[in-house]
Protein backbone atom coordinates (compact mmCIF):
# COMPACT_ATOMS: atom_id res chain seq x y z
CA UNK A 1 0.00 0.00 0.00
CA UNK A 2 1.47 3.52 -0.98
CA UNK A 3 1.29 6.04 1.66
CA UNK A 4 -1.09 8.24 -0.36
CA UNK A 5 -3.40 5.56 -0.22
CA UNK A 6 -2.91 4.80 3.62
CA UNK A 7 -3.65 8.40 4.05
CA UNK A 8 -6.61 9.01 1.48
CA UNK A 9 -8.17 5.87 2.76
CA UNK A 10 -8.37 6.14 6.24
CA UNK A 11 -8.45 10.29 6.67
CA UNK A 12 -11.67 9.92 8.09
CA UNK A 13 -11.07 7.25 10.69
CA UNK A 14 -7.48 9.13 11.79
CA UNK A 15 -9.24 12.49 12.67
CA UNK A 16 -11.25 10.64 14.31
CA UNK A 17 -8.63 9.14 16.40
CA UNK A 18 -6.92 12.69 16.88
CA UNK A 19 -10.27 14.50 17.52
CA UNK A 20 -10.94 11.65 20.66
CA UNK A 21 -7.61 13.17 22.05
CA UNK A 22 -8.38 16.87 20.93
CA UNK A 23 -12.37 16.92 22.88
CA UNK A 24 -10.26 15.70 26.05
CA UNK A 25 -9.99 18.88 28.10
CA UNK A 26 -6.15 18.01 29.88
CA UNK A 27 -5.05 21.40 30.33
CA UNK A 28 -2.08 20.97 33.25
CA UNK A 29 -2.02 24.32 34.63
CA UNK A 30 -5.73 23.78 36.30
CA UNK A 31 -6.12 21.53 39.21
CA UNK A 32 -9.49 21.30 38.00
CA UNK A 33 -8.05 19.04 34.84
CA UNK A 34 -6.72 16.59 37.14
CA UNK A 35 -9.04 13.83 36.25
CA UNK A 36 -8.74 14.64 32.05
CA UNK A 37 -4.90 14.36 32.40
CA UNK A 38 -5.49 10.97 33.75
CA UNK A 39 -8.07 10.33 30.67
CA UNK A 40 -6.23 11.66 27.84
CA UNK A 41 -3.13 9.65 28.54
CA UNK A 42 -5.03 6.33 28.53
CA UNK A 43 -6.86 7.02 25.51
CA UNK A 44 -2.89 7.74 23.95
CA UNK A 45 -1.85 4.66 25.00
CA UNK A 46 -5.10 2.70 23.80
CA UNK A 47 -4.42 4.90 20.29
CA UNK A 48 -0.90 3.19 20.05
CA UNK A 49 -2.22 -0.18 20.86
CA UNK A 50 -3.97 0.08 17.88
CA UNK A 51 -1.17 1.68 16.00
CA UNK A 52 0.61 -2.01 16.76
CA UNK A 53 3.15 -0.97 19.38
CA UNK A 54 4.00 -4.39 21.88
CA UNK A 55 3.19 -2.35 24.72
CA UNK A 56 1.74 1.12 25.82
CA UNK A 57 0.93 1.85 29.24
CA UNK A 58 0.17 4.87 31.80
CA UNK A 59 3.23 5.39 33.86
CA UNK A 60 2.69 7.72 37.27
CA UNK A 61 4.94 10.32 38.31
CA UNK A 62 5.63 12.94 41.04
CA UNK A 63 2.85 14.96 38.66
CA UNK A 64 0.88 13.85 35.91
CA UNK A 65 1.25 10.27 34.78
CA UNK A 66 3.55 9.49 31.21
CA UNK A 67 2.47 6.95 28.54
CA UNK A 68 5.18 5.10 27.45
CA UNK A 69 4.89 2.65 24.73
CA UNK A 70 7.67 0.71 22.72
CA UNK A 71 7.82 -1.81 19.61
CA UNK A 72 10.84 -3.88 19.43
CA UNK A 73 11.77 -4.84 15.92
CA UNK A 74 15.78 -5.85 16.84
CA UNK A 75 18.79 -6.15 18.88
CA UNK A 76 21.12 -4.85 16.93
CA UNK A 77 18.99 -1.93 15.22
CA UNK A 78 18.93 1.54 16.54
CA UNK A 79 16.17 2.97 18.60
CA UNK A 80 14.18 5.71 18.07
CA UNK A 81 11.91 7.77 20.80
CA UNK A 82 9.52 9.87 20.25
CA UNK A 83 8.49 12.87 22.61
CA UNK A 84 5.22 14.66 22.89
CA UNK A 85 2.80 16.36 25.55
CA UNK A 86 -0.60 15.89 25.94
CA UNK A 87 -0.98 18.64 28.09
CA UNK A 88 -2.45 21.75 26.76
CA UNK A 89 -2.64 25.51 27.39
CA UNK A 90 -5.30 27.01 28.99
CA UNK A 91 -8.11 28.43 26.57
CA UNK A 92 -9.21 31.38 28.31
CA UNK A 93 -10.22 34.00 27.07
CA UNK A 94 -13.23 31.91 25.50
CA UNK A 95 -15.38 34.69 24.34
CA UNK A 96 -12.36 35.40 21.61
CA UNK A 97 -12.81 31.44 20.12
CA UNK A 98 -14.89 31.19 16.83
CA UNK A 99 -15.66 27.60 17.97
CA UNK A 100 -15.36 25.47 21.07
CA UNK A 101 -12.30 24.57 22.20
CA UNK A 102 -12.37 20.98 23.07
CA UNK A 103 -15.01 20.34 20.25
CA UNK A 104 -12.47 19.99 17.83
CA UNK A 105 -13.81 20.68 13.86
CA UNK A 106 -12.92 20.90 10.10
CA UNK A 107 -13.34 24.33 8.66
CA UNK A 108 -11.51 26.01 5.72
CA UNK A 109 -9.10 22.72 5.49
CA UNK A 110 -7.68 23.84 9.10
CA UNK A 111 -8.22 21.17 12.38
CA UNK A 112 -9.60 24.11 14.93
CA UNK A 113 -9.09 23.01 18.73
CA UNK A 114 -6.73 23.38 21.47
CA UNK A 115 -4.00 20.68 21.20
CA UNK A 116 -4.41 20.83 17.13
CA UNK A 117 -0.72 21.69 16.84
CA UNK A 118 0.96 21.81 20.16
CA UNK A 119 1.19 19.12 20.97
CA UNK A 120 -1.30 16.39 20.15
CA UNK A 121 -1.61 17.30 16.51
CA UNK A 122 1.76 17.19 15.75
CA UNK A 123 2.59 13.92 18.06
CA UNK A 124 -0.22 12.14 16.49
CA UNK A 125 1.49 12.27 13.21
CA UNK A 126 4.28 10.65 14.91
CA UNK A 127 1.80 7.58 15.76
CA UNK A 128 0.29 7.16 12.07
CA UNK A 129 3.71 7.18 10.23
CA UNK A 130 4.78 4.20 12.51
CA UNK A 131 1.29 2.70 11.64
CA UNK A 132 2.01 2.88 7.91
CA UNK A 133 5.36 1.50 8.23
CA UNK A 134 4.33 -1.88 10.46
CA UNK A 135 1.04 -2.04 7.77
CA UNK A 136 3.65 -2.46 5.26
CA UNK A 137 6.59 -4.17 7.38
CA UNK A 138 9.14 -0.88 6.72
CA UNK A 139 10.33 -0.48 9.81
CA UNK A 140 13.93 -1.07 10.39
CA UNK A 141 14.63 0.34 13.87
CA UNK A 142 12.94 0.39 17.39
CA UNK A 143 10.70 2.91 18.08
CA UNK A 144 9.63 4.08 21.62
CA UNK A 145 7.30 6.78 22.55
CA UNK A 146 6.89 9.28 26.08
CA UNK A 147 4.51 11.51 26.44
CA UNK A 148 4.56 13.62 29.22
CA UNK A 149 1.39 15.34 30.60
CA UNK A 150 3.37 18.65 32.38
CA UNK A 151 5.32 20.63 29.28
CA UNK A 152 2.83 23.68 29.60
CA UNK A 153 3.53 23.87 33.40
CA UNK A 154 8.19 23.35 33.29
CA UNK A 155 7.92 19.61 32.57
CA UNK A 156 8.33 19.62 36.94
CA UNK A 157 8.37 15.62 37.23
CA UNK A 158 9.91 14.23 34.15
CA UNK A 159 14.34 14.63 34.91
CA UNK A 160 13.21 12.67 38.01
CA UNK A 161 10.93 9.92 35.45
CA UNK A 162 14.30 10.04 33.38
CA UNK A 163 16.55 9.04 36.01
CA UNK A 164 15.11 6.22 37.65
CA UNK A 165 14.15 4.71 34.02
CA UNK A 166 17.28 5.37 32.19
CA UNK A 167 17.24 1.66 30.75
CA UNK A 168 13.23 1.80 29.65
CA UNK A 169 14.23 5.05 28.04
CA UNK A 170 17.47 4.04 26.07
CA UNK A 171 17.26 5.40 22.58
CA UNK A 172 20.07 6.29 20.28
CA UNK A 173 17.80 9.65 19.46
CA UNK A 174 14.80 11.56 20.32
CA UNK A 175 12.25 12.71 17.34
CA UNK A 176 10.31 15.92 19.33
CA UNK A 177 7.47 17.32 17.07
CA UNK A 178 6.93 20.65 18.73
CA UNK A 179 8.05 23.28 16.92
CA UNK A 180 7.35 25.82 13.77
CA UNK A 181 8.58 26.19 10.47
CA UNK A 182 9.52 29.11 8.71
CA UNK A 183 6.06 28.84 6.66
CA UNK A 184 3.89 26.01 4.83
CA UNK A 185 6.14 26.47 1.44
CA UNK A 186 9.19 27.38 3.38
CA UNK A 187 9.92 24.10 5.09
CA UNK A 188 12.79 24.18 7.99
CA UNK A 189 14.02 22.58 10.75
CA UNK A 190 14.58 23.78 14.21
CA UNK A 191 18.39 23.39 15.34
CA UNK A 192 18.42 25.23 18.04
CA UNK A 193 15.98 26.11 21.79
CA UNK A 194 16.55 29.09 23.73
CA UNK A 195 16.57 28.36 27.62
CA UNK A 196 13.72 29.58 30.17
CA UNK A 197 13.79 30.80 33.30
CA UNK A 198 10.74 32.08 34.79
CA UNK A 199 9.72 33.81 38.12
CA UNK A 200 6.13 35.44 39.90
CA UNK A 201 7.44 38.54 41.59
CA UNK A 202 4.95 39.96 45.12
CA UNK A 203 5.76 43.66 46.18
CA UNK A 204 4.49 44.63 49.41
CA UNK A 205 3.89 48.20 50.49
CA UNK A 206 1.75 48.71 53.74
CA UNK A 207 -0.19 46.36 55.95
CA UNK A 208 -3.50 46.55 54.51
CA UNK A 209 -4.61 48.84 50.92
CA UNK A 210 -5.06 52.25 51.85
CA UNK A 211 -7.24 55.60 50.87
CA UNK A 212 -5.36 57.26 47.78
CA UNK A 213 -6.28 60.39 48.93
CA UNK A 214 -5.53 60.51 52.58
CA UNK A 215 -1.93 58.66 52.00
CA UNK A 216 -1.05 59.10 48.81
CA UNK A 217 2.79 60.74 48.12
CA UNK A 218 3.59 60.01 51.69
CA UNK A 219 2.87 56.07 51.49
CA UNK A 220 4.88 54.00 48.46
CA UNK A 221 2.64 52.35 45.97
CA UNK A 222 3.99 48.83 45.53
CA UNK A 223 2.38 49.01 41.91
CA UNK A 224 4.22 52.52 40.95
CA UNK A 225 7.65 51.03 42.48
CA UNK A 226 7.37 47.82 41.29
CA UNK A 227 7.02 49.24 37.72
CA UNK A 228 9.75 51.14 37.78
CA UNK A 229 11.83 48.17 39.53
CA UNK A 230 10.98 45.95 36.51
CA UNK A 231 12.05 49.02 34.05
CA UNK A 232 15.20 49.42 35.12
CA UNK A 233 16.17 45.90 34.08
CA UNK A 234 16.61 47.34 30.48
CA UNK A 235 18.42 50.29 29.40
CA UNK A 236 17.53 52.34 26.16
CA UNK A 237 19.29 49.51 24.26
CA UNK A 238 17.42 46.64 24.62
CA UNK A 239 20.11 45.57 27.11
CA UNK A 240 19.60 43.46 30.14
CA UNK A 241 21.37 45.37 33.48
CA UNK A 242 21.66 42.58 35.41
CA UNK A 243 25.56 42.55 36.56
CA UNK A 244 26.80 38.78 35.21
CA UNK A 245 23.75 38.45 32.84
CA UNK A 246 25.50 38.15 29.43
CA UNK A 247 29.10 36.72 31.30
CA UNK A 248 27.83 33.08 29.99
CA UNK A 249 26.21 34.44 26.87
CA UNK A 250 27.46 32.38 23.83
CA UNK A 251 28.58 34.88 21.21
CA UNK A 252 27.02 33.54 17.49
CA UNK A 253 30.31 33.37 15.09
CA UNK A 254 30.33 35.79 12.38
CA UNK A 255 29.41 32.94 9.89
CA UNK A 256 26.71 31.66 11.21
CA UNK A 257 25.32 35.11 11.80
CA UNK A 258 26.49 35.99 8.13
CA UNK A 259 24.43 32.47 7.39
CA UNK A 260 20.91 33.84 9.34
CA UNK A 261 20.97 37.00 6.82
CA UNK A 262 20.39 34.54 3.67
CA UNK A 263 17.53 32.84 5.85
CA UNK A 264 13.88 34.98 3.64
CA UNK A 265 12.13 36.98 6.22
CA UNK A 266 9.63 39.85 5.35
CA UNK A 267 9.86 42.46 8.01
CA UNK A 268 7.65 44.50 6.37
CA UNK A 269 5.15 41.56 5.91
CA UNK A 270 6.02 40.52 10.13
CA UNK A 271 4.77 44.17 11.24
CA UNK A 272 1.79 44.05 9.16
CA UNK A 273 0.61 40.34 10.49
CA UNK A 274 1.39 41.43 14.12
CA UNK A 275 -0.03 45.33 13.54
CA UNK A 276 2.96 47.01 14.65
CA UNK A 277 4.33 50.17 13.56
CA UNK A 278 8.07 48.91 14.20
CA UNK A 279 10.39 46.23 16.01
CA UNK A 280 12.08 46.37 19.33
CA UNK A 281 14.95 44.36 20.82
CA UNK A 282 18.88 44.79 21.55
CA UNK A 283 20.99 46.99 19.46
CA UNK A 284 23.15 45.68 16.82
CA UNK A 285 20.82 42.79 15.75
CA UNK A 286 18.39 41.60 13.26
CA UNK A 287 14.80 40.45 14.36
CA UNK A 288 16.05 36.89 13.19
CA UNK A 289 18.94 37.27 15.89
CA UNK A 290 16.97 38.68 18.63
CA UNK A 291 14.36 35.60 18.56
CA UNK A 292 16.92 33.07 17.82
CA UNK A 293 20.61 33.34 19.32
CA UNK A 294 19.49 36.81 21.93
CA UNK A 295 18.68 36.35 25.11
CA UNK A 296 15.64 38.75 26.42
CA UNK A 297 13.88 39.87 29.44
CA UNK A 298 9.72 40.23 29.62
CA UNK A 299 7.12 40.90 31.80
CA UNK A 300 4.34 38.22 31.16
CA UNK A 301 1.55 39.41 33.40
CA UNK A 302 1.28 42.48 36.01
CA UNK A 303 -1.35 43.41 38.19
CA UNK A 304 -2.51 44.72 41.68
CA UNK A 305 -5.09 47.31 43.23
CA UNK A 306 -8.60 47.20 42.25
CA UNK A 307 -9.26 46.39 38.27
CA UNK A 308 -13.89 46.33 39.05
CA UNK A 309 -15.98 48.23 37.23
CA UNK A 310 -15.84 51.96 38.06
CA UNK A 311 -13.72 53.62 40.40
CA UNK A 312 -11.87 52.77 43.73
CA UNK A 313 -9.27 55.11 44.98
CA UNK A 314 -7.21 52.78 46.97
CA UNK A 315 -3.46 53.12 47.20
CA UNK A 316 -2.83 48.92 47.27
CA UNK A 317 -0.70 47.18 49.94
CA UNK A 318 0.70 44.68 46.96
CA UNK A 319 1.23 44.23 43.55
CA UNK A 320 2.22 41.38 41.27
CA UNK A 321 4.15 40.36 38.29
CA UNK A 322 5.32 37.04 36.60
CA UNK A 323 8.62 37.75 34.32
CA UNK A 324 10.58 35.34 32.74
CA UNK A 325 13.73 35.44 29.94
CA UNK A 326 14.47 33.29 27.26
CA UNK A 327 18.61 32.11 27.32
CA UNK A 328 20.73 31.19 24.91
CA UNK A 329 23.51 28.33 25.30
CA UNK A 330 25.51 28.57 28.60
CA UNK A 331 23.37 30.51 30.17
CA UNK A 332 22.22 27.72 33.38
CA UNK A 333 18.59 28.47 34.41
CA UNK A 334 19.48 28.74 37.93
CA UNK A 335 22.11 30.75 37.70
CA UNK A 336 20.20 33.34 36.37
CA UNK A 337 17.44 33.34 38.22
CA UNK A 338 19.60 33.94 41.21
CA UNK A 339 21.00 37.04 39.63
CA UNK A 340 17.60 38.12 38.83
CA UNK A 341 16.31 37.79 42.28
CA UNK A 342 19.51 39.36 43.72
CA UNK A 343 18.97 42.33 41.58
CA UNK A 344 15.13 42.60 42.17
CA UNK A 345 16.46 42.62 46.30
CA UNK A 346 18.69 44.44 46.12
CA UNK A 347 17.39 47.55 43.82
CA UNK A 348 14.20 47.68 45.81
CA UNK A 349 13.52 50.88 47.36
CA UNK A 350 13.45 50.23 51.78
CA UNK A 351 9.49 51.48 51.34
CA UNK A 352 8.65 47.93 50.04
CA UNK A 353 9.41 44.29 50.64
CA UNK A 354 10.09 41.96 47.70
CA UNK A 355 9.82 38.36 47.46
CA UNK A 356 11.03 36.75 44.25
CA UNK A 357 9.61 32.94 43.76
CA UNK A 358 11.07 30.62 40.74
CA UNK A 359 8.33 29.16 38.62
CA UNK A 360 10.18 26.91 36.47
CA UNK A 361 13.13 26.58 33.85
CA UNK A 362 15.27 24.76 31.43
CA UNK A 363 18.69 25.46 29.60
CA UNK A 364 18.94 26.06 25.65
CA UNK A 365 19.18 23.38 23.33
CA UNK A 366 21.68 22.92 19.87
CA UNK A 367 21.45 20.20 17.64
CA UNK A 368 24.53 19.37 15.40
CA UNK A 369 23.18 19.81 11.50
CA UNK A 370 26.09 16.50 10.82
CA UNK A 371 24.34 14.28 13.02
CA UNK A 372 23.42 11.15 10.62
CA UNK A 373 19.58 11.67 12.25
CA UNK A 374 19.31 15.19 11.29
CA UNK A 375 20.14 14.24 7.61
CA UNK A 376 17.74 11.88 8.07
CA UNK A 377 15.61 14.24 8.98
CA UNK A 378 16.56 16.58 6.37
CA UNK A 379 15.68 13.91 3.42
CA UNK A 380 12.10 13.37 4.88
CA UNK A 381 11.38 17.06 4.46
CA UNK A 382 13.09 17.51 1.10
CA UNK A 383 10.83 14.46 -0.53
CA UNK A 384 7.72 15.89 1.64
CA UNK A 385 7.72 19.34 1.19
CA UNK A 386 9.24 18.59 -2.56
CA UNK A 387 12.48 21.43 -1.36
CA UNK A 388 15.44 21.30 1.12
CA UNK A 389 14.62 22.62 4.73
CA UNK A 390 16.35 25.68 6.13
CA UNK A 391 18.23 24.88 9.49
CA UNK A 392 16.62 27.66 12.07
CA UNK A 393 17.44 28.30 15.70
CA UNK A 394 14.18 28.95 17.09
CA UNK A 395 12.90 31.55 19.93
CA UNK A 396 11.22 28.95 21.90
CA UNK A 397 11.79 26.53 24.73
CA UNK A 398 11.59 23.40 25.47
CA UNK A 399 12.79 22.50 28.84
CA UNK A 400 13.07 18.99 28.71
CA UNK A 401 15.08 18.56 25.49
CA UNK A 402 18.16 19.64 27.44
CA UNK A 403 17.28 17.15 30.12
CA UNK A 404 17.25 14.30 28.02
CA UNK A 405 20.46 15.10 26.93
CA UNK A 406 21.74 15.95 30.26
CA UNK A 407 20.26 12.93 31.77
CA UNK A 408 19.88 10.27 28.70
CA UNK A 409 23.00 11.05 27.06
CA UNK A 410 20.37 11.33 23.83
CA UNK A 411 20.28 14.51 20.89
CA UNK A 412 17.64 15.35 19.51
CA UNK A 413 16.11 15.99 16.41
CA UNK A 414 13.54 18.55 15.89
CA UNK A 415 11.05 17.64 13.01
CA UNK A 416 8.14 20.94 13.51
CA UNK A 417 5.48 21.05 11.36
CA UNK A 418 3.99 24.30 13.12
CA UNK A 419 3.10 27.44 11.01
CA UNK A 420 3.13 31.05 13.04
CA UNK A 421 -0.76 31.18 11.78
CA UNK A 422 -1.79 28.07 13.80
CA UNK A 423 -2.14 30.41 17.16
CA UNK A 424 -0.96 27.74 19.45
CA UNK A 425 -1.53 29.17 23.21
CA UNK A 426 -3.85 31.30 22.27
CA UNK A 427 -8.13 31.32 20.89
CA UNK A 428 -8.29 29.77 17.86
CA UNK A 429 -5.66 27.21 17.79
CA UNK A 430 -5.42 25.01 14.11
CA UNK A 431 -3.58 22.95 12.42
CA UNK A 432 -3.99 22.85 8.40
CA UNK A 433 -5.79 19.56 7.62
CA UNK A 434 -2.77 19.05 4.45
CA UNK A 435 0.36 19.80 6.69
CA UNK A 436 -1.08 16.92 9.07
CA UNK A 437 -0.37 14.70 6.35
CA UNK A 438 2.55 16.50 5.40
CA UNK A 439 4.06 16.21 8.40
CA UNK A 440 3.12 12.03 8.36
CA UNK A 441 4.92 11.52 5.27
CA UNK A 442 7.93 13.34 6.60
CA UNK A 443 8.76 11.05 9.47
CA UNK A 444 7.77 8.15 7.12
CA UNK A 445 10.47 9.28 4.58
CA UNK A 446 12.73 9.74 7.82
CA UNK A 447 12.62 6.22 8.48
CA UNK A 448 13.35 4.96 4.86
CA UNK A 449 16.10 6.97 4.88
CA UNK A 450 17.21 5.66 8.54
CA UNK A 451 17.10 2.61 7.04
CA UNK A 452 19.17 3.45 3.74
CA UNK A 453 21.76 4.89 5.64
CA UNK A 454 21.35 1.19 7.55
CA UNK A 455 22.10 -0.62 4.26
CA UNK A 456 24.81 1.60 3.26
CA UNK A 457 27.26 1.37 6.65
Amino acid sequence: MTLSSFLSDNESRILSELFSLLSIPSVSAKAEHKPDMQRCAERWSELLLQVGMDRAEVLPTAGNPVVFAEKWVGDALPTVMIYGHYDVMPVEPLELWNSSPFEPVVKDGKIWARGADDDKGQSFMHAKAVEYLLINNELRCNVKFLLEGEEEIGSGSLEAFCEANKVLLKADVILVSDTSMLGADMPSITTGLRGLAYWQVEATGPCRDLHSGIFGGAVANPINELCKLIASLTDAHGRITVPGFYDDVEEVSPAERAAMQHIPFDETAYKETLQIKNVQGEAGYSTLERTGIRPTFDVCGIWGGYTGEGSKTVLPSKAFAKLSCRLVPHQEHHKIGLLIKKYLENNAPDSIRIEVTPIHGGDSYVCPIDLAYYKAADVGYTKAFGKKPLPVRRGGSIPVIATFEKVLGVKSVLMGFGLESNAIHSPNENFPVSMFFTGVTAIVEFYRELANQQNNS
